[in-house]
């Protein structure tokens, strides 16, 4: 098995962890937050899906899909356009509310394409290129992948901590 073939198995485990986290959810649970200071799992499905969005696309040098197919106007957060999330006070953690769960697995969807394009595309030696230098040492396109890989799934694992707590609260 090639690393290219695990980092897709990697990713489209990310994929079926969003489905299972947003499947049947209402608006109201997917804006529930545990705690004031706690992030809903609206919150952290755009989050996750903006960082693999972002990072992807900027190692390998295209836009964003949150640009480039206007997911950003089908949000319409009132966030900067660029905003991952990162850093988000409740104040803005609560900006973060969706109608479905549809336009959250709509945009990780068209985001998952894009990256399965982008590790489809790649030879073993690409994974060694250097995506960032403002680390030391500098970080390459495997460390950054991985990196996404590992945030991601711990970002899905909370959403499902959150929709647990939810389940749990309603019986």
């Amino acid at each position: 098995m090639h690393a290219k073939d695990i980092l897709i198995d990697g990713y489209s485990r990310i994929q079926e962890e969003v489905h299972a986290a947003v499947e049947g959810l209402d608006p109201d649970d997917l804006t529930a937050r545990p705690s004031p200071d706690a992030n809903s799992i609206a919150w952290l499905v755009w989050h996750l899906t903006r960082v693999q969005d972002d990072h992807v696309a900027d190692a390998f040098e295209l836009e964003q899909v949150w640009l480039s197919q206007d997911w950003h106007k089908r949000f319409a957060l009132g966030l900067p356009r660029h905003d991952t999330g990162y850093g988000h006070s409740p104040a803005k953690v609560a900006k973060v509310r969706v109608d479905s769960g549809d336009l959250l697995t709509g945009y990780y969807d068209a985001v998952h394409e894009q990256t399965l394009a982008c590790l489809r595309s790649l030879a073993a030696k690409d994974l060694e290129r250097i995506v960032d230098e403002r680390w030391d040492p500098p970080v390459t396109l495997g460390v950054r992948l991985v990196s996404v890989l590992s945030d991601d799934l711990q970002h899905v694992g909370q959403a499902a901590y959150v929709r647990g707590l939810r389940q749990s609260a309603a019986s």
